[in-house]
């Protein structure tokens, strides 16, 4: 088998820790980035996140969501002896990387040399 083909290394209880946290501060991230972005005029993108702004406010949407993420994650810790949740737990982190911290990092780090020039 190759490097690709092979399975995953097992990873061991601090590697699960260390992405558990990871995936924590990646939802508080995202929750204040969308909050500050959207006080700036930014949009969001998730269509689920604005149309809950019209019927919750930024607020309580953004309290909600993040709460359900935040349960999410907990829920797959609780039960990191299986096999799969390492894995769940590295793609959920992959995608909150992509789709929100660089976006948001970007867009602040934009705004900030804009600032200072």
């Amino acid at each position: 088998m190759t490097a690709l083909t092979g399975p995953l290394p097992k990873l061991g209880e601090r590697h699960v820790q260390d992405l558990f946290a990871l995936n924590i501060a990646l939802q508080l991230f995202d929750g204040v980035a969308t909050y500050q972005g959207l006080r700036l005029g930014w949009r969001e993108a998730n269509p689920l996140l604005v149309a809950s702004f019209e019927q919750l406010g930024v607020m309580n949407s953004l309290l909600l969501f993040k709460a359900c993420a935040c349960a999410f994650i907990l829920l797959l810790h609780r039960y990191q002896q299986h096999a799969s949740v390492p894995l769940a737990l590295l793609f959920v982190a992959g995608i909150h990387l992509f789709l929100s911290f660089l976006p948001w990092s970007a867009k602040f780090a934009w705004f900030a040399l804009s600032l200072g020039g």
